[in-house]
């Protein structure tokens, strides 16, 4: 897949926020494949949040509401929006209120529409933002067969992702928690950990971590048991940790019932020395 196969890219009409351009203002979301209405008030919210200059969006269905994101992303002052497409299966979606944006060459063969990487340069500084949706389990027939065969598409390419210097952020749902959450959910093995541990592996910090190292947070609840699970994220490659100035939840989108997953805000200042 080419990455103009990956770009649908849209004229910006009215603009809520103006982007900034001394730091990357980023918001990933879970936006629980809604239909068409419920799209349109979850852009509503999303195009008033400052925050949210570029915003990696998972789970988004594969057909006409998916399409209904698109536009209305759009209308609400993206001025590019990458929106690969994987028939009937859920995918990832870029939307930048930067003009810059560009889509670049999936990193995966497996799956690429749940994994589509852009760049952006701010600020004198080439950024590469990924957005990534890790497959559930699966169903009964197919347990875990394609979360396993998709984890390990992303951890052989993550190396290759970070290797040509600038900020790299990787964002989305991984579907899978940090092998020390709290509470511990007996159900991952520790492939699903190793997945986990595979982007420091490859020189990406958890961003949410590296702000709050004790800090018991969750962005999803289990419908039956009620427990929370951290299964959104943020990893921005280690040698800019330093200057992640927020990397936290935002619960107003889950707690008002727009999704079922509350959001994640990340500011990079992209103006203050990297440590060496």
């Amino acid at each position: 897949m080419t990455a103009a196969d990956q770009a649908s890219l849209f004229t910006h009409r009215t603009a809520v926020h103006e982007p900034a351009t001394d730091r990357l203002r980023l918001m990933t979301w879970n936006v629980q494949h809604a239909a068409a209405a419920r799209t349109v008030r979850q852009v509503d919210w999303l195009a008033g949040q400052e925050g949210a200059d570029v915003a990696v969006l998972t789970e988004v269905s594969g057909g006409s509401s998916g399409d209904v994101l698109v536009q209305e992303l759009s209308d609400a002052g993206y001025r590019a929006v990458i929106a690969p497409w994987g028939g009937d299966d859920y995918r990832t979606v870029i939307a930048s209120r930067h003009p810059g944006l560009a889509a670049a060459l999936c990193p995966v063969q497996f799956l690429p529409h749940r994994f589509p990487a852009a760049a952006l340069c701010l600020a004198d500084t080439p950024i590469t933002v990924a957005g990534l949706y890790v497959p559930s389990r699966g169903p009964k027939e197919r347990r875990n067969e394609d979360k396993r065969a998709f984890q390990s598409a992303v951890s052989a390419a993550l190396p290759a992702l970070t290797a040509h210097g600038g900020l790299v952020v990787v964002a989305g749902d991984l579907n899978v928690v940090e092998p020390d959450h709290t509470p511990h959910h007996r159900v991952y093995g520790q492939w699903e950990y190793d997945f986990y541990s595979s982007f420091a592996a490859a020189g990406l910090t958890d961003a949410f971590r590296a702000q709050w190292p004790e800090a018991v947070e969750h962005s999803w609840f289990g419908r039956r048991s009620g427990d929370g699970y951290r299964f959104d994220h943020a990893l921005v490659t280690a040698a800019h940790r330093t200057r992640i100035l927020t990397c936290r939840y935002l619960h107003e989108p889950r707690e008002s019932g727009l999704s079922d997953h509350s959001a994640m805000e990340l500011v990079v200042d992209l103006q203050q020395e990297t440590a060496p």
